[in-house]
Protein backbone atom coordinates (compact mmCIF):
# COMPACT_ATOMS: atom_id res chain seq x y z
CA UNK A 1 0.00 0.00 0.00
CA UNK A 2 2.87 2.56 0.77
CA UNK A 3 4.76 1.97 -2.05
CA UNK A 4 1.97 2.77 -4.11
CA UNK A 5 1.14 5.71 -2.73
CA UNK A 6 4.98 6.72 -3.29
CA UNK A 7 5.08 5.21 -6.57
CA UNK A 8 1.77 8.01 -7.15
CA UNK A 9 3.58 10.85 -5.20
CA UNK A 10 6.92 10.53 -7.65
CA UNK A 11 4.55 10.39 -10.64
CA UNK A 12 2.83 13.73 -9.89
CA UNK A 13 6.36 15.33 -8.83
CA UNK A 14 7.82 14.38 -12.34
CA UNK A 15 4.65 15.51 -14.63
CA UNK A 16 6.36 18.03 -17.06
CA UNK A 17 4.06 21.02 -18.32
CA UNK A 18 3.57 21.30 -21.85
CA UNK A 19 5.49 24.24 -22.33
CA UNK A 20 8.41 22.59 -20.77
CA UNK A 21 7.98 19.64 -22.34
CA UNK A 22 8.03 22.30 -26.03
CA UNK A 23 11.10 23.58 -24.25
CA UNK A 24 13.31 20.39 -24.27
CA UNK A 25 11.99 19.23 -27.30
CA UNK A 26 13.22 22.35 -29.40
CA UNK A 27 16.78 21.92 -27.69
CA UNK A 28 16.97 18.18 -28.48
CA UNK A 29 15.51 19.14 -31.91
CA UNK A 30 19.05 21.68 -31.89
CA UNK A 31 21.29 19.53 -30.50
CA UNK A 32 20.65 17.07 -33.15
CA UNK A 33 21.01 19.24 -35.75
CA UNK A 34 23.74 20.35 -34.52
CA UNK A 35 25.42 17.08 -34.41
CA UNK A 36 24.44 16.65 -37.75
CA UNK A 37 26.25 19.88 -38.86
CA UNK A 38 29.37 19.35 -37.41
CA UNK A 39 29.03 15.79 -39.08
CA UNK A 40 28.83 17.51 -42.70
CA UNK A 41 31.45 20.19 -41.47
CA UNK A 42 34.18 17.61 -41.22
CA UNK A 43 33.54 15.42 -44.58
CA UNK A 44 32.98 18.48 -46.55
CA UNK A 45 36.04 19.75 -48.80
CA UNK A 46 34.04 22.30 -50.59
CA UNK A 47 34.78 26.06 -48.59
CA UNK A 48 31.31 27.60 -49.55
CA UNK A 49 29.87 24.91 -48.42
CA UNK A 50 31.64 24.61 -45.24
CA UNK A 51 31.27 28.31 -44.79
CA UNK A 52 27.60 28.10 -44.99
CA UNK A 53 27.70 25.39 -42.25
CA UNK A 54 29.45 27.38 -40.13
CA UNK A 55 26.95 30.11 -40.68
CA UNK A 56 24.23 27.69 -39.96
CA UNK A 57 26.26 26.52 -36.67
CA UNK A 58 26.57 29.74 -35.60
CA UNK A 59 23.11 30.59 -35.99
CA UNK A 60 22.22 26.81 -33.79
CA UNK A 61 25.07 28.21 -31.31
CA UNK A 62 22.88 31.22 -30.61
CA UNK A 63 19.65 29.24 -30.42
CA UNK A 64 20.82 26.81 -27.87
CA UNK A 65 22.30 29.69 -25.76
CA UNK A 66 18.71 31.55 -25.43
CA UNK A 67 17.25 27.69 -24.63
CA UNK A 68 19.85 27.99 -22.23
CA UNK A 69 19.27 31.35 -20.63
CA UNK A 70 15.38 30.94 -20.38
CA UNK A 71 16.20 27.43 -18.82
CA UNK A 72 17.94 29.05 -16.31
CA UNK A 73 15.61 31.51 -15.21
CA UNK A 74 13.11 28.87 -15.16
CA UNK A 75 15.32 27.09 -12.74
CA UNK A 76 15.56 23.85 -14.44
CA UNK A 77 19.48 22.58 -14.18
Amino acid sequence: MEAARSDQAGSSEERVTPDKADAHRKKETLLLARTYLLQQLQSSQNPRHREIIEKALADLEKQLASTEEVDRSAGVP
